[in-house]
């Protein structure tokens, strides 16, 4: 079936969603049980509330648990809707991880391609970090101590990228998957990041990111990309459309936010600001190429001098957060004044520069350009200002210190630019509410008009799944649960997920695992995968090809499906809190009961999210181990943990293994 054609008779006389609705019915009443697929009440209860959502253009909370089929039900309505709207859905989908599993060849898209001959124009609309940079590889590619590997790299980007002959043929490239060999770390080295000046760069237009964009702004039917793709595409719109930049992603029909509890942190991210003195520096003295006033000139010498004194200030007060990346700022008056000066300075350059663009003796271009990164340094430092109403941190980087801002909330802005828009807007996973409500998510995301509703899962977890918990009486030491791990994972011969909640957890397994004889000795013969030794969809591939392997992550909790034999337990390494970062703090210090309002809640969804890797089809069945003493120690918590487990789902103890 051709593309922008409807996959039913419509009548233009009845409405489309009603058509829709009852096409829907047809498919998971009689197309898809003759292809061999069961009838899921659960599934067809979905299809009619989707409806009403797509009819009033509304927001809607769906959550439906593992086995219901929610996948298939929203591509169902978004595909024709795009096709009656002649504008695709976006299909936004929590981490880059989950975007590869929805268009996998034994996906859902690819289902509805073979079963219902429905030609789906389905495009990856990737984050930005997910593709190389020219201009990093050629920095980097002779003078680091991995250079033979980003010579390969260079080696293997296509002709037209090196050649500028005519008549070439141009093709997206860059994408991260490509290098599934490289560990994180020396993608880093290569990858798009925020500090990037494409405006500038001359060979934008052979870049594989700008490719990738031109090609995913043709989809006529669905562009899927990650939660964070989608808010930065949201906070840039206007900006880009001052540049004369097309935005981020067309207009569009819907939205499906699948993992949609998650959206607030990627809505966080999108709207911080970064900073970085090396970067302004090398952008503002652009300016200097030129005929200038000595009195600009001199404005700007103040405002380099000024930012290098305050970064300077900023490292000295921060300090290390254990667990996190992050590093905390300690603000004090003086380096309060620090920014305030800063941002004075910034003011006058640019009264300089009101003059200076009418003498015409800067280039336009690059003057837009400096003019753009002023505007953002002082959105950034603006916040500043507003007391406790902005969160910051620093990372240290081979270049310098970055500075991280965003403010405290983002539902106001959410409120105003995705979901006062007349549309579609679906959030879809087996977690939306804690304890049967919906407040939580809804209260985060400033969502206050919408439709909602839950729908278990058909599975049998009583008989299916097995639960226990270590740590009653006496939590285990790092020792210990790797000594349990090891235990667990041996007994089954691999088949394993391990879940950590940071990547220092994990670190320090894989260190532990490695440099004791006796744990390698009991693990022979089971391969380990770990998250950020290689890109993630490879990783996760090879576990699922391979049933005696064990892959242990920290982004997983969400999203991951392997069923069958690859994975049959479940190891829950610590119960998932919420991070101790400087955004976290501050939710918790602007919270009534800090641990009641933001760590519990958190911690549930994203309990419940990992216990629900483990049975992905009604044939599945296997254990899930909490290795975490919190669970019985810390007041309050078991009775929570009780009350999220599957329906039927007893907590044991590891001697019933």
């Amino acid at each position: 079936m051709a593309v922008n054609q409807y996959p039913f008779e419509y009548n233009h006389k009845e409405p489309f969603i009603q058509q829709v609705s009852d096409w829907v019915a047809d498919v998971f009443y009689d197309i898809l049980p003759e292809a061999g697929f069961e009838v899921r009440d659960e599934q067809i209860f979905m299809a009619f509330q989707l409806e009403r959502a797509f009819a009033e253009k509304k927001t809607i909370f769906a959550e439906a648990g593992v086995g219901t089929g929610k996948t298939l039900v929203y591509l169902l309505y978004a595909v024709c809707y795009a096709r009656y709207t002649r504008k695709p859905a976006i299909i936004a989908c929590a981490d880059e991880s989950l975007i590869e599993q929805l268009v996998k060849p034994e996906g859902d898209i690819a289902k509805l391609a073979q079963h219902l001959g429905l030609v789906i124009d389905a495009r990856l609309g990737k984050s930005q970090d997910q593709y190389l940079c020219l201009n990093k590889l050629a920095d980097i590619r002779f003078k680091d101590e991995d250079a033979p590997l980003f010579e390969e790299v260079n080696d293997g980007l296509p002709d037209f990228v090196h050649f500028t002959d005519t008549m070439q043929s141009f093709h997206p490239y860059g994408d991260r998957k490509q290098y599934p060999h490289l560990n994180d770390a020396q993608w880093s080295k290569i990858n798009w990041d925020h500090f990037q000046d494409c405006f500038v760069c001359d060979r934008r237009h052979r870049c594989g990111l700008t490719l990738s964009r031109d090609h995913y702004r043709k989809s006529a039917d669905l562009i899927i990309c990650s939660h964070d793709y989608y808010m930065e595409h949201v906070w840039t719109y206007e900006g880009r459309k001052r540049e004369g930049q097309l935005p981020l992603l067309p207009e569009h029909s819907s939205v499906v936010f699948d993992e949609g509890h998650l959206l607030e942190e990627a809505a966080q991210n999108a709207l911080s600001y970064k900073l970085k003195h090396a970067v302004f520096e090398e952008l503002i003295t652009r300016l200097l190429q030129g005929e200038v006033r000595e009195s600009l000139a001199l404005r700007i010498e103040d405002a380099i001098m000024q930012s290098e004194g305050m970064f300077q200030l900023l490292e000295d007060r921060t300090h290390e957060i254990p667990g996190s990346e992050r590093k905390a700022i300690v603000m004090d008056e003086k380096l309060l004044d620090s920014i305030r000066r800063f941002s004075s300075i910034l003011d006058a350059v640019e009264e300089e520069l009101v003059f200076e663009s009418e003498l015409y003796t800067l280039d336009a271009y690059q003057l837009r350009i400096v003019e753009e990164h002023l505007e953002m340094i002082q959105k950034a430092l603006a916040l500043f200002r507003q007391s406790q109403s902005f969160i910051c941190w620093a990372e240290h980087g081979a270049d310098g210190l970055t500075l991280s801002v965003m403010p405290q909330t983002v539902k106001e802005v959410l409120a105003e630019r995705v979901f006062s828009a007349r549309m579609p807007i679906v959030f879809s996973s087996a977690t939306l509410s804690v304890e049967s409500s919906f407040q939580y998510v809804a209260d985060s995301l400033g969502v206050e008009d919408y439709l909602s509703f839950s729908v278990a899962s058909p599975y049998d977890y009583a008989e299916k799944m097995k639960m226990i918990a270590y740590g009653r009486g006496s939590e285990l030491s790092f020792a210990g649960k790797t000594a349990a791990a090891v235990d667990l994972i041996a007994q089954n011969g691999g088949s394993t997920l391990v879940l950590f909640r940071t990547m220092q957890e994990l670190r320090e397994f894989k260190q532990n695992v490695a440099g004791d004889a006796q744990l390698q000795a009991r693990l022979e013969g089971i391969p380990f995968l770990y998250e950020g030794d290689r890109e993630i969809s490879d990783l996760i591939q090879s576990f699922q090809g391979d049933a005696k392997s064990v892959l242990c992550a920290v982004n997983l909790w969400e999203g991951l499906d392997v069923p069958g034999l690859s994975l049959s337990r479940v190891l829950i390494w610590s119960l998932p809190y919420p991070p101790q970062d400087p955004v976290y703090a501050a939710k918790r210090k602007a919270a009534q009961d800090a641990f009641a309002d933001i760590d519990l809640p958190y911690m549930l969804l994203r309990l419940r999210q990992g216990i629900g890797r483990l049975i992905r089809t009604r044939s599945d069945a296997g254990l899930v181990a909490i290795l975490d003493g919190q669970l019985f120690s810390q007041e309050g918590v078991l009775e929570h943990v009780l009350k999220v487990l599957p329906e039927g789902v007893e907590l044991g103890e590891p001697e019933a293994v």
